[in-house]
């Protein structure tokens, strides 16, 4: 019987591969916009957080590649290609505008970009493909002498296919979070897939623009502190934890016996808790306590995304939307509640932070990006999770080759305050969670101990 709690390790790794070409992807067809013209973003589009490309891969047996003669990559081109017509925001680039807005701009020869590349390894070679490994980095393009966070001026889709000496190969993916949210991804994800699967264009949904939905109001009316972007200067040890020690990534699968143990220690007659409320709380308190974080009476955040789609009545979202429809949800809590107290009292905080999020709030967030503009992330005593188990990335990713062997994230040391729960994979569909989190060496034990008890 496998563990209920179960650290996953990858080796390091140098992958050397060669860039054979690289090309641009342009629309199949005509498309509503001209050289010059421009779109807005939503303050939702807009917000700091989403100014950076989302950095995923996806990996592929040596059995899924039929007798096909044309290669990969250019099966993908064309696909890409027909469904950058009705996504062709896409095919745009960023720019800022008065007050450091973003909005998308049209021009001659932009669109998405195509690499094509291989490697003498083979896929065996890359470790378990079952959790991320920051070593396959190489299997994402980055430009050469590229700034970190840049988005201006860039392709808002980099797509690069990845050959192994094995047969089987990788689509490593960059895609700019201004432009969609995790379900708007998934949705333009399907479409390009179900494109070169049928060999003809398929859209279901149909995309929807409809930025305008979310503009400010005049005056901006800012109902809520929103404590989630406030800055605070990080009076605790967590800067010197989790910045200077350079943490690691630790990945731990998490049995659905585990996932319904802590739950039901979690829920309390005074509400009902979700899978979700009840493993971010006890993430967050074994975070805590494997941090040793000091003092005991500094104020603590957890932030993490909820969505907002359903939401919204006053209008409704149209079916197929694809931009940024989620708020970003706070709990707060001092070092020592969260040591002290019990894993109730911390999911009570997570889950009411969840039901804080409204339209109303919503509609208080976009004003207060509007009169702020927050320009930096601040994670002064703060640990983010982010969600990706509802998304249908594996079912998404099916380009004629079969579900992928993985498909999520890759790094997340650069950002070491964010946790990420991933879906157990495709070879392992009975609801194992997979938690990914940066820990430094001298802490992660620690957490491991902490996390596997539940008190």
């Amino acid at each position: 019987m496998a563990p209920l709690v179960q650290e996953v390790h990858f080796p390091q790794l140098h992958i050397p591969i060669t860039i054979d070409r690289k090309f641009p992807v342009l629309p199949a067809g005509p498309i509503p916009a001209s050289a010059g013209d421009s779109l807005y973003l939503s303050n939702l589009d807009d917000m700091i957080g989403a100014r950076v490309f989302t950095p995923t891969v996806y990996f592929y047996g040596s059995n899924s590649l039929t007798s096909e003669s044309r290669s990969l990559a250019d099966v993908l081109h064309d696909a890409l290609a027909a469904v950058l017509v009705p996504y062709y925001p896409l095919s745009g680039r960023m720019r800022e505008t008065k007050n450091g807005k973003l909005e998308i701009f049209f021009g001659a020869g932009q669109g998405a970009l195509m690499v094509e590349a291989h490697s003498e390894m083979v896929l065996a070679d890359l470790g378990d493909l079952t959790v991320p490994n920051p070593g396959w980095e190489p299997l994402v393009y980055r430009f050469p002498n590229e700034e970190p966070y840049k988005i201006l001026n860039m392709p808002l889709l980099i797509a690069q296919v990845t050959m192994f000496s094995c047969g089987g190969f990788s689509l490593g993916l960059r895609l700019c979070h201004c432009i969609c949210d995790g379900l708007g991804a998934m949705q333009l994800l399907r479409a390009w897939a179900t494109t070169a699967k049928s060999g003809t264009l398929v859209i279901d949904p149909e995309p929807c623009w409809d930025r305008e939905i979310f503009r400010p109001q005049y005056p901006p009316v800012v109902k809520f502190p929103h404590t989630e972007f406030r800055r605070i200067d990080d009076g605790s040890s967590l800067t010197k934890s989790l910045w200077i020690a350079k943490p690691v990534q630790r990945c731990y699968k998490i049995s659905p016996e585990f996932q319904a143990r802590v739950k039901t220690l979690a829920k309390d007659e005074a509400f009902s808790c979700t899978t979700f409320d009840a493993m971010a709380a006890h993430i967050w308190r074994s975070w805590v306590k494997a941090l040793d974080v000091k003092p005991r009476d500094y104020q603590l955040r957890l932030t993490f995304s909820v969505n907002a789609r359903q939401k919204l009545k006053n209008p409704p979202l149209k079916n197929g939307f694809y931009g940024n429809a989620v708020c970003v949800a706070c709990a707060v809590s001092s070092v020592s509640e969260l040591i002290d107290g019990s894993l109730s009292s911390t999911t009570s905080l997570v889950h009411e932070a969840r039901l804080s999020v409204s339209e109303e709030y919503l509609r208080s967030t976009i004003d207060y990006v509007e009169v702020h503009r927050p320009t930096r992330l601040e994670f002064g005593g703060k640990l983010t999770i982010t969600q990706w188990t509802r998304f249908s990335i594996y079912e998404s990713a099916d380009f004629g080759w079969g579900r992928p062997i993985y498909a999520g994230p890759i790094d997340l040391t650069p950002t070491p305050q964010v946790c990420i729960l991933l879906p157990g994979g495709e070879s392992d569909p009975s609801g194992t969670m997979v938690v990914c989190i940066c820990l430094p060496e001298s802490a992660s034990e620690n957490f491991k101990e902490l996390f596997s008890l539940i008190d």
